[in-house]
Parts: C-alpha cells; structure tokens; sequence
C-alpha cells in the first residue's frame, strides 16, 4: 500500500512539473507578444518617417535640378 501511494505520488509531481512547464512556455510568450508588438510598431513608425524624409529630399532634389534647366 505504500508503494502504491508512492508510485502515484511520483506519477503525480510528473503532472505538476508538465503543468508548471506548460504555464511558463505560457507566460514566457505572452511576455515575448507584449515586448515585441510594441517595438514592432515603434520600427513601422521609423521606417515610415525615414520614408517620409527621403522622399521631401529627392523632391528638393528635383526641384533644384528642373530649376537649373528652366535657368539655362
């Protein structure tokens, strides 16, 4: 009888571990989503201000050079 309480003892703390590993996978993506959503959008926004700034240059740029040909 004792055996058996042990052997189900250790059968059980199989499941706890497998429970309490489950639950951190869990909690270690949820953390991951919450980190990694955020400085997602913060890249969107840079790349797109970049995006913005380079292209106001290539218009002055352009502006400059068909004024230089109007001037000719």
């Amino acid at each position: 009888m004792a055996e058996e309480t042990k052997s189900q003892q250790q059968t059980g703390g199989g499941n706890s571990i497998q429970g309490d590993f489950s639950t951190i996978l869990t909690g270690v993506g949820a953390l991951l989503d919450n980190t990694l959503t955020p400085l997602g959008n913060m890249l969107v926004q840079a790349l797109e201000s970049a995006n913005n700034v380079a292209q106001q240059v290539l218009d002055g740029i352009n502006k400059t050079l068909n004024k230089g040909q109007d001037g000719n």
